[in-house]
């Protein structure tokens, strides 16, 4: 059977539109799974499109058996994640795979070796994966969380990839973790105590975005992430381009009173996003803007009534990092956020993640606000011989 499975390079343009409509076909077949916009993930895998292909290069799979589309992958080399030191995850020599799918071990097999082969063939010595396409897209592969559907922005994968992954050789790098909160109830009286004592310093101001500066606004937010993840583990920086890019991207499903900037003494130093959960939405139209899907969608973004909410990105900059004032504006901002998502939404779920499993601040923030792990993702790794 081995002989009947062929690998085909993706090249051109049709080539990506096929290597796209061969995952949505995948992920319709999975419980729980929601058709994500077709648009948005063709220009993920689009080099003049996706500024992460500034300082990246990659090469997309389709494995095919008696002409038939069994499966897909992306081998992808980021040239800043070479950069990084190596006890952060990346480093020299560190190659990637994702957007992995296949029909059954074989085509797994055969997909998982073409991306080995081709990383090889680009110098590589290690391969991370399934990581699709940056490290701030979608990392990781779902193991645990398979019985309810994904929140935006989050992968969702058949539980038997793994095995899949683990047969060709790899162990596990990295775990990563979304915490599951009830936003219905108050937060206890501890971390209400901290967040008036906050109140009273003079010196912190924590306010909502402001939409209308959004541009400079996203600039402030990506500067401080940059700072405050820049050691932990996977972080890759955000280039000039993907900062604009990624801030037009979000814009649309921005509401200014669920998200926050804490400032100390006027500078802004700490920062908590939140989505609404468009995923909501994405189903109901099937992923499909149109006929009519964007007056459903456009509807909803003015006002995600009931909607659940994502926290993804929370970061304070490093010289507030271990003191007690970023634990406080943390807190602050939750709360914040919890109590206008439930006074101005009928929110009454979030989810925070992904957090890393060594991010012992933030596992202990997740853990006082009484949230509970409700998902869990793994990056493999794997020497290239």
């Amino acid at each position: 059977m081995d002989a009947q499975i062929s690998i085909e390079a993706i090249a051109d343009k049709k080539g990506r539109a096929r290597f796209v409509d061969l995952g949505r076909a995948f992920a319709a077949k999975v419980p729980h799974s929601v058709p994500q916009l077709r648009s948005e993930q063709l220009e993920l895998v689009n080099p003049k499109e996706n500024p992460f292909f500034g300082h990246a290069r990659a090469q997309l799979f389709i494995a095919h058996r008696n002409g038939q589309p069994v499966g897909r992958i992306s081998a992808h080399i980021d040239e800043l994640a070479l950069k990084m030191p190596a006890d952060q995850g990346f480093g020299p020599g560190t190659g990637m795979f994702g957007y992995f799918d296949a029909e059954d071990t074989e085509a797994a097999t055969h997909l998982i070796m073409a991306a080995e082969d081709w990383l090889k063939g680009q110098g590589m010595t290690r391969v991370l994966g399934p990581i699709s396409m940056s490290i701030w897209e979608e990392p990781g592969l779902l193991v645990r969380g398979h019985d309810h559907p994904p929140i935006i922005m989050m992968g969702h994968h058949p539980a038997h990839y793994a095995g899949w992954i683990e047969g060709a050789g790899y162990t596990r790098a990295k775990t990563l973790y979304t915490y599951d909160l009830d936003i219905s109830r108050e937060f206890s009286p501890l971390i209400q105590r901290i967040v008036k004592s906050g109140e009273r310093n003079k010196r912190i101001n924590v306010r909502p975005v402001r939409k209308k500066d959004w541009d400079a606004e996203a600039a402030k937010i990506l500067g401080i992430l940059n700072d405050a993840w820049s050691d932990n583990w996977g972080y890759v920086p955000l280039t000039p381009e993907e900062v604009a890019y990624t801030g037009v991207k979000l814009k649309p499903i921005i509401h200014e009173n669920i998200n926050m900037i804490a400032e100390v003494d006027g500078k802004p130093v700490a920062f908590m996003l939140t989505f609404p959960d468009i995923n909501k939405p994405l189903k109901k139209i099937n992923g499909k803007l149109f006929p009519f899907g964007w007056f459903h969608m456009l509807r909803w973004l003015r006002k995600p009534t009931g909607s659940d909410l994502r926290v993804p990105l929370m970061g304070v900059l490093k010289e507030y990092q271990n003191s007690r004032m970023a634990s406080q504006l943390a807190f602050m901002m939750i709360s914040y956020i919890r109590q206008n998502a439930a006074e101005t939404y009928s929110s009454t779920r979030g989810e925070l993640g992904w957090v890393l499993d060594d991010n012992q601040g933030m596992i202990a923030i997740a853990d006082t606000i009484d949230s509970s792990i409700n998902r869990e993702y793994a990056v493999f790794e794997k020497a290239l011989s």
